[in-house]
């Protein structure tokens, strides 16, 4: 499965707002922790394994 680079979320604004208030009132440990869950969350949604190889690579 390729990733996509080109713009694929409906209502990125939207998502972006609901990600800010998602981390308000956390501290920044929280906050970390909170991102480091949406990524498990995420990596697991998508599975297979190249495509978070290739999500590390572009994202390093």
């Amino acid at each position: 499965m390729p990733l996509t680079f080109e713009p694929n979320i409906i209502d990125p604004d939207g998502f972006y707002d609901e990600l800010l208030a998602a981390h308000q009132g956390l501290s920044p440990e929280e906050s970390e922790a909170l991102n480091a869950r949406l990524i498990l969350v995420m990596a697991n949604h998508i599975g297979d394994r190249d495509t978070l190889r290739e999500a590390l690579k572009a994202a390093k």
